[in-house]
C-alpha cells in the first residue's frame, strides 16, 4: 500500500502520514456502506437532518484549534485565514439547516384530480427528491469551505445524499481530521459509517466516480482535473453528472470617473483581492482595465507601490501551483505583457513566489495574456475610450464574476453597455467591489459560463443543493405512501396546489 505523504508549503519538505491510498478493497468497503447511509438520511427527515447538519458545525467548531493547526501546516495559509474558513464552512451547514426547515426547495406541487379541456386529469404530486450518493473532491485552495467540510458536503448532506470525498493531496491530513469531526456529530445522533466517508489517491478518486453506487461528482479545481474526472465518468454505462467550479479570470472595468474619484481607494482594493491568500482564490481578478489618462497613470502607480512593498512574498499550496505560476508569468511576458511590478523575495525553502503586476495596452491583449494564472499576479489592461471595451471583453474568456467600478462623471450608458457584456459571459457582476469574499447566503450565485463551471447551478448559497435532488412525481398514490410534504393535510412548507401558491403555516 502506497503511504500518504503531506508536504509544508513554507519549507518544501515531503513528511509521511499514517494515512494510505485507498484501494479496490477499501473503495468496495465503502460502497457498500452507502445504501443504509442513505437510508438512514431519509428517515430523518428534513427537521431530522438540519439537526444533523448543526451538530456537525458545532463539531467543527469544537475541534477548531486541531483543524486550524493541521491546515496551518499543509497549506502555508496564515491562521486568521483559516480561522475565518473554518468559520465559513460552519457556517454553511447552519445555513442548509435553514433551508432545510423552510422547505421551499423540494418544489412540492400537487394537482388534484379533475376535470381539464382535455378529459379527466389524474392526482399528481410532484417534489424533489435525493439524487444518490455523491462523491466530492477536495481543492486545494480551500481545506476547509470547498473541501470535507465544504459546502458541497453540506449541500449534499442536506439533499439526504451520503457523500465520499476524495481528499486532496495538498491538505491529506486536514482532510481527514475534518472527516472525523463530521462523522463523529454523526455517530452521536446514532448514524451509520457511511453518511460519510474519505479516500485518498488519485486513483481512488477516479475508481470512485466510476463505481455505480455513486449518484453525482462535485468538483472545485482546474479544468484539466474536470477533464480526467469526466472521461472516468464516461466510462460508466449510465452516466452522471459532474458539477465542476473551474478557472476563471475575473475582469475588473475600472472606468475614468472611478479612477479620477478615489484612485487610492481602488488601489487599496485591487492590491488586497489580487494578493489575498497568495492569489489563489477562484474569483481573484486576473484582468483589470484601466484608462490611459492622469488619473488611470495615478492608480496603476498607486498600485505598482503597493506591489513593490510586498517584499516577503507568497507561499502558494504545493509545487505544481508554483512551477505553473512562474511558467504562466513567463509566457505572459513573452506575449507582449511588461513588468510594471515585481518586488525582490529572497530565495528560500518552500514554494514563495514574488506577486507580480504587469501591463499591456489594450491593443496588445492576447487570449494568451487574458488566461487565468493562478497566484498573486495581474494584469493592467490600458484603454483609451470605453467604447474600445465591447468588442476586447467579448473574446476575454468567461468567468465566475466580473466587475464595475464608476465614477460621479460615468454615464450610465456606459455602464450599461458593460453591464450588457458581463451579463451574458459572467456569473455574478460586482459594481464597486471586489470580486473575492463569496458570501453564503440564499441569493448568492457562484458559477457562470465555460470555463468557469460546466453546469447552471451554483456551488455556492442555498440553491446549491439543487444540484444533488432529482423531481419525481406520484400519480394517484394511496396517502400513506406520499412523502408528508405532499399529504393534503401538511402546511408547513410553501406548496403550489392546483396552480396556486399556498405560503407555508406552521
Amino acid at each position: 500500500m502506497n503511504v500518504v505523504t503531506t508536504v509544508d508549503p513554507r519549507d518544501g519538505r515531503r513528511r509521511p502520514t499514517d494515512l494510505v491510498e485507498t484501494d479496490e478493497t477499501r473503495l468496495e468497503t465503502v460502497a457498500g456502506r452507502l445504501s443504509p447511509a442513505a437510508r438512514w438520511l431519509s428517515d430523518l427527515g428534513r427537521v431530522g437532518r438540519a439537526g444533523m447538519l448543526e451538530a456537525i458545525a458545532a463539531s467543527l467548531e469544537s475541534r477548531r484549534a486541531d483543524l486550524v493547526a493541521a491546515a496551518e501546516a499543509e497549506t502555508g495559509l496564515s491562521r486568521a485565514r483559516l480561522d475565518q474558513e473554518l468559520t465559513r464552512a460552519a457556517v454553511q451547514f447552519r445555513m442548509f439547516g435553514e433551508v432545510l426547515r423552510d422547505g421551499a426547495y423540494v418544489e412540492a406541487a400537487i394537482d388534484h384530480a379533475a376535470d381539464t379541456p382535455l378529459g379527466r386529469g389524474p392526482d399528481l404530486r410532484r417534489m424533489l427528491v435525493p439524487l444518490g450518493p455523491v462523491a466530492v473532491f477536495g481543492a486545494s485552495n480551500f481545506p476547509f469551505a470547498f473541501s470535507v467540510a465544504g459546502g458541497d458536503t453540506a449541500a449534499a448532506l442536506a439533499a439526504g445524499c451520503p457523500v465520499v470525498l476524495k481528499a486532496h493531496p495538498s491538505h491529506p491530513v486536514t482532510s481527514r481530521v475534518s472527516g472525523d469531526a463530521i462523522a463523529s456529530a454523526v455517530r452521536d445522533l446514532g448514524g451509520p459509517d457511511g453518511v460519510i466517508a474519505v479516500v485518498y489517491g488519485d486513483q481512488a478518486g477516479l475508481a470512485l466516480v466510476r463505481h455505480p453506487a455513486i449518484r453525482a461528482a462535485a468538483l472545485t479545481g482546474s479544468v484539466g482535473a474536470a477533464r480526467a474526472i469526466q472521461a472516468a465518468i464516461d466510462e460508466r454505462p449510465d452516466p452522471i453528472p459532474l458539477y465542476a467550479e473551474l478557472s476563471s479570470v475575473n475582469p475588473i472595468v475600472v472606468l475614468p470617473g472611478a479612477a479620477a474619484d478615489r484612485a487610492d481607494q481602488i488601489a487599496d482594493g485591487l492590491f488586497a483581492s489580487f494578493t489575498g491568500s497568495g492569489g489563489q482564490l477562484c474569483t481573484k481578478p486576473g484582468l483589470a482595465f484601466v484608462p490611459s489618462d492622469a488619473a488611470g497613470d495615478h492608480l496603476v502607480d498607486l498600485l505598482r507601490g503597493r506591489v513593490t512593498a510586498a517584499a516577503e512574498g507568497a507561499v502558494l499550496l504545493n509545487e505544481r501551483i508554483r512551477d505553473a505560476y512562474e511558467d504562466r508569468a513567463a509566457a505572459f511576458e513573452r506575449a507582449g505583457a511588461r513588468v510594471s511590478a515585481r518586488p525582490r523575495v529572497a530565495p528560500g525553502a518552500g514554494f514563495t513566489v514574488a506577486p507580480m503586476l504587469l501591463e499591456v495596452g489594450l491593443p496588445a491583449l492576447t487570449a494568451e495574456i487574458a488566461e487565468e494564472c493562478f497566484g498573486p499576479l495581474m494584469v493592467v489592461v490600458r484603454y483609451g475610450a470605453v467604447a474600445e471595451l465591447d468588442a476586447v471583453l467579448a473574446t476575454v474568456p468567461p468567468s465566475l464574476t466580473a466587475s464595475i467600478h464608476r465614477g460621479p462623471e460615468d454615464a450610465p450608458e456606459l455602464v450599461r453597455r458593460l453591464v450588457d457584456v458581463f451579463v451574458a459571459r459572467s456569473g455574478r457582476v460586482v459594481f464597486d467591489g471586489y470580486p473575492t469574499g463569496v458570501r453564503v447566503s440564499w441569493a448568492q450565485h457562484h458559477g457562470g459560463p465555460w470555463p468557469s463551471s460546466n453546469a447552471v447551478h451554483t456551488s455556492v448559497g442555498a440553491t446549491s443543493i439543487r444540484r444533488f435532488l432529482r423531481p419525481l412525481a406520484w400519480q394517484d398514490a394511496p396517502e400513506w405512501v406520499l412523502p408528508e410534504e405532499l399529504r393534503d393535510e401538511y402546511t408547513a412548507i410553501p406548496r403550489r396546489v392546483d396552480g396556486r401558491l399556498e405560503p407555508g403555516v406552521e
